[in-house]
């Protein structure tokens, strides 16, 4: 149930990149040419980014949707397949697993909750919700703490740590409330505020906040006070559900057989239920794209509160996040961001603060939740973040 540090790979990953060789490429039955925007502009380096997707679908990622945008210019791009077995192109459009951009939501929606007054960011989550952490927590644990990963919960339990594993239960439910229990029983990590690491838990718990002061589900409450103010309207959260509703392309896990052979097994359907608020929303590359806008123009979160979507907590040696993002320095330009990672699919969510520059992506990795950068994706951040 321990999430990746997949947003700290990306920023490794994306300096490392600039040395790295060709990749080898399998041979497809199917690599549909890479389809853009006829609209582009002359901001994002337009050869670059067809460049970074072109021969898809290959041995790293089925496909890949591409959206980049901002003052200097728009790029938009899609390549792969909608699935293996057809070799149809893949829709640009298609809805896909967010996975953990959700926390950007999440953050977003206790923020808001904030700014009218229901949350104080100071106070203890037990407050709220009293007797979650119980004994083996002397001190509090603050509602900030939890949004910037500093609480020192240690992540819950989940149906293993394998592939193999979590498949065989992909139609199971855990409830967040089981995940929140084996989570506080192991006790803290560390004392609050002394380190951060990023992970799930923080968010689950966010998501039963705002159950709590607002009496209504975490989905309805993030309709409510993020989706429709950005006019996400291709975004949801599916609950216990294990399909992709709507037009979506495929997912794929490479999964290597006890022959040595390689297959890529389909694991579009997928019961999300336990990464809740932290991970289980399904979007689309255009409705992420209006979410980082709309909060960066102070659309959805006042002033006062979105300086915490800025601010990295300071005397933490390594500390990067924020409340629902990471801050990342490349090029001369400092980026706000968000990754996911659900099996099939890999996202990105990232803008510099004064919108210059924006950056939308999903692909359909094959090894989503892989320790190192999807190369595929490696290369759009490359192309785009330049």
């Amino acid at each position: 149930m321990r999430a990746r540090r997949r947003t700290t790979l990306l920023a490794a990953s994306v300096v490392l990149a600039l040395g790295a060789g060709p990749l080898a490429v399998p041979a497809f039955a199917a690599t549909p040419s890479v389809s853009a925007d006829a609209h582009e502009t002359a901001g994002p380096d337009a050869a670059a980014l067809r460049a970074a997707i072109a021969g898809l679908p290959d041995d790293d990622a089925t496909a890949a949707l591409v959206r980049v945008g901002g003052t200097d210019g728009t790029w938009r791009g899609s390549a792969g397949v909608h699935d293996l077995a057809s070799g149809r192109a893949a829709d640009p459009d298609a809805r896909f697993r967010a996975g953990s951009t959700t926390k950007v939501v999440t953050a977003a929606a206790v923020l808001k909750l904030a700014a009218e007054g229901r949350v104080d960011l100071n106070a203890s989550i037990e407050r709220y919700l009293p007797g979650l952490l119980g004994p083996k927590f002397r001190e509090p644990v603050t509602v900030r703490q939890l949004l910037n990963h500093t609480s020192g919960i240690r992540s819950g339990d989940g149906w293993g740590d394998s592939f193999e594993d979590q498949y065989a239960h992909r139609f199971d439910t855990i409830t967040p409330a089981q995940v929140v229990k084996s989570a506080v029983a192991k006790g803290p990590e560390f004392c609050a505020g002394r380190k951060q690491d990023y992970l799930n838990i923080n968010y689950t718990i966010l998501g039963m906040l705002i159950e709590k002061v607002t009496g209504h589900s975490y989905a309805a409450e993030a309709t409510r006070l993020v989706l429709r103010p950005a006019g996400m309207r291709d975004t949801y959260f599916p609950g216990t559900d294990p399909r992709i509703l709507g037009p979506h392309n495929h997912g794929y896990q490479k999964v290597t057989k006890a022959d040595g052979t390689t297959e890529f097994v389909d694991v579009t359907e997928w019961n999300q239920a336990d990464r809740w608020a932290a991970g289980d929303m399904i979007s689309t590359t255009a409705d992420l794209e209006r979410l980082i806008t709309a909060l960066f123009r102070g659309r959805i979160v006042p002033g006062p509160q979105l300086e915490e979507m800025f601010t990295v907590p300071s005397g933490i040696d390594g500390a990067s996040y924020s409340a629902g993002l990471q801050r990342f320095a490349y090029e001369g330009r400092v980026y706000w961001l968000k990754s996911g990672g659900r099996y099939g699919y890999n996202s990105v969510v990232a803008a510099t603060r004064n919108l210059s520059r924006t950056l939308v992506y999903s692909v359909g990795s094959t090894d989503a939740k892989g320790e190192d950068m999807n190369p595929v994706a490696r290369r759009i951040a490359l192309a785009a973040l330049k």
